[in-house]
């Protein structure tokens, strides 16, 4: 094969993740399917981060494929939760892994291809060009309803503390801030949520 081909072969092979991995496990179907039930309504209509977990259940189910494991019904399901669920105990997870090595299958090399949510968005955005319109509450309707419940969250606490003030609290005249920030654990970032609505997101990408 020439450098050209090599190039050539570059470049018609899928660019995003989530792609080269519909492409290298032979996913037929994957993104078809991942695009009606992110863009579906009512309850068929599956979050990002459900999603994420959707691909790499698939993927793990691939991979056992490959090393010609016979998986039992759930049994896909149920590896791939204590392989990510921070909850699982250590030595549940080590056991689980130690099953699939011996069952043939690389598992750092699988965790490492497990994708986020971010991953999808940007391939059902990105590289498919798909885009959900949410029918439901706009964020302008979610920040008036969050904005009532800070308010009532103060109009309560200044009512509790004057009642107290004299008797069980000594307090001069005071005023009550009430603020909630949000914190994202997956790239750190804090902001009020006020700041979130306005920036329509985390620095995410």
């Amino acid at each position: 094969m020439t450098d050209a081909d090599d190039s050539a072969d570059a470049e018609s092979r899928p660019s995003g993740k989530v792609a080269r991995l519909i492409d290298e496990h032979d996913l037929v179907g994957l993104g078809d399917d991942l695009e009606d039930r992110w863009t579906a309504e009512g309850d068929r209509r599956m979050s990002l981060r459900d999603l994420a977990d959707y691909v790499n259940r698939e993927l793990l189910a691939a991979v056992l494929a490959d090393a010609d494991a016979q998986p039992l019904d759930g049994e896909v399901e149920n590896t791939y939760r204590v392989l990510t669920d921070d909850d699982v105990r250590g030595a549940t997870r080590t056991r689980a892994r130690r099953q699939l090595e011996r069952e043939g299958v690389d598992v750092d090399e699988v965790e490492s291809s497990f994708v986020t949510y971010q991953a999808v968005r940007s391939y059902l955005k990105d590289e498919r060009g798909a885009e959900y319109s949410s029918t439901g509450p706009s964020a302008a309707n979610h920040r008036q309803t969050i904005q009532q419940l800070q308010g009532r969250l103060r109009s309560v606490t200044e009512s509790k503390l004057n009642a107290l003030a004299g008797d069980d609290v000594t307090l001069g005249e005071f005023r009550t801030l009430v603020s909630v920030r949000v914190v994202c654990e997956d790239c750190g970032g804090q902001y009020e949520v006020g700041e979130l609505l306005d920036r329509g997101g985390c620095n995410c990408e």
